[in-house]
């Protein structure tokens, strides 16, 4: 152990919910943790570090979206040495970060085992140039069948699973009015409006290995021939845990499929920042 006294103690661990949008959906989660601590640094947050030859701050983070995909809910955890308030804390963070990197709540950390509660996360997979009956047919041939094999590249080689059984439930629509904020490159709209445009949305448990929206859109691929004729726009609307006899929620393939997990330490902790 080096010479000294040890770090001063954790009194407070803090949840924050943050989303990830426009041009930073292509940011690397990586880029992502160092903005957080260089924003951690500028906000003066009193973080409580680690013992040791290298010491670092205590930040754990759970279930990162992909890169190139937009996100409405991503989650981390830090430990601090001085109670705060989370409105102040959501404040004095969301000022220090860069734009499309935005914090949407912070709860004071009442209960354990958040990674435990990120059961499942609800998709929306813009696909412009999909007409909304070519993907109404995928989905209804991806739903019919019993296993749908896809394979990925992963740092120990290819790997085969099955992309239908982490899929809850699925639907297609066409693009309209109100969609989300991973619309676009940057929020805008890819600038083609008289395009067509079906939209996917789904909900997926979190399985291991993991099933990723671009998993489910090769399986689409593979039983039903859809090919998007350019890049999807992929957001998360949502992580949580599978409502109890959810059965009806999840039908509708909305965010009303999950709770929310923050939900025990919200009502622990009181009142958050919202926005």
């Amino acid at each position: 152990m080096p010479e000294g006294p040890p770090p001063p103690p954790t009194v407070q661990k803090l949840r924050i919910r943050y989303a990830k949008r426009g041009r930073l959906r292509f940011t690397s989660h990586r880029d992502i943790q160092r903005a957080f601590e260089r924003a951690l640094r500028r906000a003066r947050v009193p973080m409580a570090y680690s013992a040791g030859f290298t010491p670092h701050p205590k930040v754990s983070w759970a279930g990162a979206a992909p890169t190139g995909v937009a996100s409405e809910a991503e989650y981390v955890e830090i430990g601090v040495t001085r109670a705060l308030v989370p409105a102040e804390l959501a404040a004095a963070l969301d000022g220090s970060l860069p734009p499309d990197l935005d914090i949407l709540e912070v709860v004071e950390a009442a209960t354990p085992n958040l990674m435990e509660r990120l059961e499942a996360s609800v998709w929306e997979i813009r696909l412009p140039g999909v007409l909304p009956e070519e993907a109404e047919g995928a989905v209804t041939a991806f739903l019919a069948a019993g296993e749908v094999p896809v394979e990925r590249m992963t740092k120990n080689g290819v790997r085969s699973f099955d992309a239908r059984a982490a899929v809850v439930a699925i639907a297609a629509d066409a693009a309209g009015g109100g969609v989300s904020a991973g619309e676009g490159v940057g929020g805008e709209g890819d600038g083609q409006a008289d395009r067509p445009c079906a939209i996917l949305r789904l909900v997926v448990r979190h399985l291991t290995p993991a099933v990723r929206p671009d998993d489910v859109l090769t399986g689409l691929g593979r039983v039903a021939g859809l090919v998007p004729p350019v890049p999807p726009q992929v957001t998360r609307l949502a992580q949580g845990p599978l409502r109890v006899g959810s059965e009806a929620a999840a039908a509708s393939v909305s965010v009303e499929a999950l709770s929310d997990p923050l939900d025990p330490d919200r009502a622990a902790a009181g009142p958050t920042t919202e926005r």
